[in-house]
């Protein structure tokens, strides 16, 4: 058991910035901390 916060990422793959957003409020509920959601692309997308 920790008193800090012990830092992570995930990585999805959304439909959209809107799709990626819902996804991300529900984890930020389960967490009760912050997150900040990127976009970023695939290198065959490039």
């Amino acid at each position: 058991e920790s008193k800090e916060h012990l830092g992570g990422f995930y990585i999805i793959e959304a439909e959209d910035l809107d799709a990626a957003l819902a996804w991300a409020s529900k984890t930020t509920a389960a967490v009760s901390k912050p997150i900040e959601v990127r976009p970023f692309r695939h290198v065959s997308e490039a």
